[in-house]
């Protein structure tokens, strides 16, 4: 996706917002949501600038095209799923040089993505286990020989290693383990990776 067809699509989609929210969005507003100090900039970006800080108070435009974007995702993700990938298949591509949108739409190209929050649970929530199994379980359960606790820390490694891999033995505990597992992975309810 280019530029231009990408601050185009976000643009359209917070300006329908807009007026589905009944929130006045002026013709100058949706021109400063473009601006961008780079050769890729439609119009003079210190005039733009100076006109827009003339009518308007940077703090409260960007704390209101932030709402008006962050509600304008979350409606298209329940209404039109190829859209809401449109919509991050289009912040993705500004990612890659410097625009006022990302800001607007409160991403500033460097935060962490839900995704990559997914992916770093899915490593570390096993190896949290397995060092829980080894350090705090004997701490938690005192057995009254160390070969007792062996004994219990494996019972309890086997029973996590049973669940994750055969989550449906252990209904609905397997059930409520398959629910984090498709979160964790990002899938939906048909097995589909959300982007």
């Amino acid at each position: 996706m280019r530029v231009r067809e990408a601050k185009d699509f976000l643009v359209q989609h917070t300006a329908q917002q807009a007026l589905l929210e009944n929130v006045p969005l002026s013709d100058l507003e949706r021109r400063m949501m473009y601006f961008t100090e780079s050769k890729q900039a439609l119009e003079d970006p210190a005039t733009l600038n100076e006109e827009f800080e003339a009518r308007y108070d940077t703090p409260e435009f960007e704390k209101k095209i932030s709402l008006l974007m962050s509600h304008a995702y979350k409606r298209l993700r329940k209404e039109d799923a190829e859209k809401a990938l449109q919509w991050s298949k289009a912040i993705g591509a500004l990612r890659k040089g410097d625009h006022y949108i990302l800001v607007l739409a409160g991403d500033s190209g460097g935060a962490v993505s839900i995704r990559e929050w997914r992916i770093a649970l899915a490593v570390f929530l096993p190896v949290g286990i397995v060092l829980f199994c080894i350090y705090f379980l004997p701490r938690l359960l005192p057995a009254p020989n160390p070969y007792m606790l062996r004994v219990m820390q494996a019972l309890f490694l086997a029973s996590v290693i049973a669940a994750v891999f055969y989550p449906r033995v252990f209904a609905p505990a397997g059930k409520l383990f398959d629910r984090c597992s498709d979160w964790i992975m990002g899938t939906d309810k048909e097995g589909d990776v959300e982007k």
